[in-house]
C-alpha cells in the first residue's frame, strides 16, 4: 500500500489531506523499511496478533525467495551513474586526426555564426518556445540582447525570450568547451570498401594518432572505433584492422588506452558473434601490454534479427551476457534497421515507427542493466547547396533555408529520442553540433525548474518516498532525479551552481546514488 493509497483513503473520509508526508504517517499505521524500500505495514500496539505460519516455515520460504530476489538484483543492478556522452560523431578512419575535436569545434561554430549569428535566429529556425515574438532586425536584436544580459537570472524566466537566450549562449559557451563528446573512428560505413592494405595502414595511422592525441590530451572524453561486422564474409577483415589498431595502440602507449576507450561491433545478429569478440579481446590482452579486461565494447543494433531471434525471443539479453560483462553500450543503426524492415529510402528516418518498436525493446530488454542505449542520427545534413565566398543573395538565402530546414528536422529528432528515454544519438556532421545541444539543453532547461524544486522535497525530507501535488515519488524517481541532475551538468545545460539549487552539495552529486545520499545524511 502506497502513501498515495492512504491519502485517498483520508480524503475519502472527510478529513482534510494533509500538508506534509510526516502528518499523512501519523494517521497510517507505522512503516518499516526492509532493505531501504518500503515494505509492511506494521501495527501501532504491542498486541500478539493470531499467527499461522511457523517461524521455521516462513524463513525457509523466505529464504529461497531471498536467492530469487538476489539473483535478479545482480541481473538488473540500475543505472551505472557513470557519465553518458549525448552524442556520438561518426567519422571515416582515413580522416582522423588527434586534434579532431577541437577541428570539429571551430567547424560548428563558424556553421553556427553563419547561419544563426544571434539567438533570435535560432530560435526561430528550431522553433523554440516564444520565438514568434522575437525581432529579426539586428538593432532590435542587440538592444533584446543588452537587457537580457544585464537582467539577473531569477527574474529571466518571467521574460519569454530567456529561455531561448539562455540555450543559444550555454551551447556557444559548450562548443568552446568541449564540442566533441564521442567520437568513433569508422573502419565500416563510414570508411567504406579499400584494399586491404590501404585499411591496414590506416588501422595503424589512426592508432598512432589516438596517441599522440592522449600525449596532448586533446581527444574527445568518449572515444572508440568501429570495425566491420563478424558475419562469415568479413569477420577476417574486422579482426585484422581490431588487431592491428590495438597492438600499435598498446606499443605506441606501453599498454594504455584512451579513458573510456571501446570496440563496436556492428551488424550484431547472434551472439556467437560477441563471445568471439570477447575470446579475440583475451588473447590480444594476453599478448600485449595491455590489462587483463581493459577491451570494453559496445554492439549496434540495426537488424531485425537483433530484436527478435528466430526462435521468437529477444536475443538483446542473450548478446549482454555473452561479452562477459565487457559490454558498455548499444547503438541503434537508423538507416540499416529500416532497410532491414524493408521501409523504402524516402520514408526512412529516426521517427519511423519501426524505429520505435525496435527502442522500446531494446530498452525493456536491457532497461536497469547499466548499460547506455544510443539512438541514431539524423542524415539529412544542414549544409547548403551552394560553396564559396562571392554567393548572390539569392543563393544566400537558399542555403540559410536548407541548413535551418535540416536544422529543425535534427532538433526535431534529438527530442523525439529524449521523449522516449533516449538522451544519446549519433551526429554525422560538426554543422549537426549546435542543433544537438540546442534540443539537449531545451529539454533539460525545460524541466529545470520543477524536477529542482522535487529533488529539493526528497532531500528535505530525508525519506524513500515524497507527495508532489497527485504525483507518487519513490526511491526510483528519486534516483530517477538524481540522474536527470547529473546528465544536466555533465552536458553543460546547468551550472554547478544551478544544480547546487537542489540542495545537494557537489560531493553528494558526485557520489551518483540517492540511496547513498539519504543515508549520508542520516549518518548511516
Amino acid at each position: 500500500m502506497r502513501i498515495t493509497t492512504c491519502v485517498k483513503s483520508i480524503a475519502q473520509t472527510g478529513e482534510a489531506i494533509p500538508a506534509s508526508i510526516s502528518e499523512t504517517t501519523q494517521k497510517m499505521p507505522r512503516l518499516r523499511r526492509i532493505s531501504g524500500n518500503l515494505a509492511i505495514f506494521t501495527p501501532q500496539n504491542s498486541k500478539k496478533m493470531k499467527s499461522s505460519i511457523p517461524a521455521a516455515e516462513k524463513d525457509k520460504i523466505f529464504g529461497t525467495l531471498s536467492t530469487a530476489n538476489r539473483a535478479f538484483q545482480q541481473r538488473y543492478p540500475g543505472d551505472t551513474g557513470h557519465r553518458q556522452p549525448v552524442h556520438t560523431v561518426y567519422g571515416g578512419a582515413n580522416l582522423f586526426s588527434s586534434d579532431i575535436a577541437e577541428k570539429m569545434g571551430k567547424a560548428a561554430l563558424a556553421h553556427l555564426d553563419l547561419y544563426a549569428p544571434n539567438f533570435c535566429v535560432l530560435a526561430k529556425a528550431l522553433g523554440l518556445d516564444g520565438h514568434e515574438a522575437l525581432p529579426t532586425a539586428a538593432s532590435e536584436v542587440a538592444a533584446l540582447e543588452a537587457r537580457l544580459q544585464a537582467m539577473n537570472p531569477a527574474d529571466g524566466n518571467s521574460d519569454p525570450a530567456w529561455m531561448s537566450y539562455t540555450i543559444y549562449n550555454k551551447m556557444v559557451a559548450k562548443l568552446k568547451r568541449e564540442p566533441l563528446e564521442d567520437f568513433r573512428i569508422d573502419f565500416e560505413d563510414g570508411f567504406g570498401n579499400r584494399s586491404d592494405e590501404e585499411e591496414d595502414q590506416f588501422a595503424e595511422k589512426a592508432a598512432l594518432e589516438v596517441a599522440k592525441g592522449m600525449a596532448a590530451d586533446s581527444l574527445s572524453p568518449f572515444i572508440g572505433i568501429r570495425i566491420k561486422p563478424f558475419t562469415e564474409d568479413l569477420k577476417d577483415r574486422g579482426l585484422r584492422t581490431l588487431d592491428i589498431f590495438v597492438s600499435t595502440l598498446s606499443e605506441a602507449t606501453g599498454g594504455k588506452l584512451p579513458q573510456n576507450f571501446v570496440v563496436m561491433l556492428p551488424k550484431v545478429t547472434i551472439p556467437e558473434q560477441i563471445s568471439a569478440l570477447i575470446d579475440l579481446f583475451e588473447v590480444i590482452e594476453a599478448n600485449s601490454a595491455l590489462e587483463t579486461g581493459a577491451l570494453k565494447m559496445e554492439i549496434m543494433v540495426e537488424q531485425t534479427q537483433a530484436i527478435m531471434a528466430s526462435d521468437g525471443t529477444n536475443p538483446l539479453r542473450k548478446f549482454m551476457e555473452a561479452a562477459r560483462g565487457r559490454m558498455v553500450a548499444t547503438a541503434f543503426g537508423t538507416y540499416d534497421y529500416t532497410a532491414s524492415c524493408n521501409i523504402t529510402a524516402k520514408y526512412q528516418a529516426m521517427s519511423h515507427p519501426v524505429c520505435d518498436f525496435a527502442h522500446h525493446m531494446t530498452r525493456v530488454a536491457l532497461g536497469h542493466t547499466g548499460l547506455m542505449l544510443a539512438d541514431g542520427a539524423t542524415n539529412v545534413m544542414p549544409v547548403g547547396p551552394h560553396r564559396g565566398d562571392n554567393l548572390t543573395p539569392v543563393q544566400i538565402l537558399e542555403n540559410m533555408d536548407v541548413v535551418h530546414r535540416a536544422w529543425k528536422l535534427g532538433y526535431d529528432h534529438v527530442r523525439h529520442s529524449l521523449y522516449n528515454g533516449f538522451y544519446q544519438g549519433w551526429d554525422l556532421h560538426p554543422a549537426q553540433f549546435p542543433v544537438r545541444y540546442a534540443a539537449v539543453y531545451a529539454f533539460f532547461l525545460e524541466s529545470y525548474e520543477d524536477a529542482a524544486a522535487r529533488l529539493r522535497n526528497f532531500m528535505q525530507a530525508a525519506a524513500r518516498v515524497t507527495l508532489s501535488g497527485d504525483i507518487f515519488d519513490d526511491a526510483a524517481t528519486g534516483q530517477g532525479l538524481l540522474n536527470y541532475f547529473i546528465a544536466a551538468l555533465n552536458c553543460g545545460a546547468i551550472t554547478e551552481a544551478e544544480a547546487l539549487a537542489t540542495g545537494l552539495t557537489m560531493e553528494e552529486l558526485r557520489s551518483r546514488s540517492f540511496v547513498r545520499i539519504l543515508r549520508g545524511r542520516r549518518g548511516q
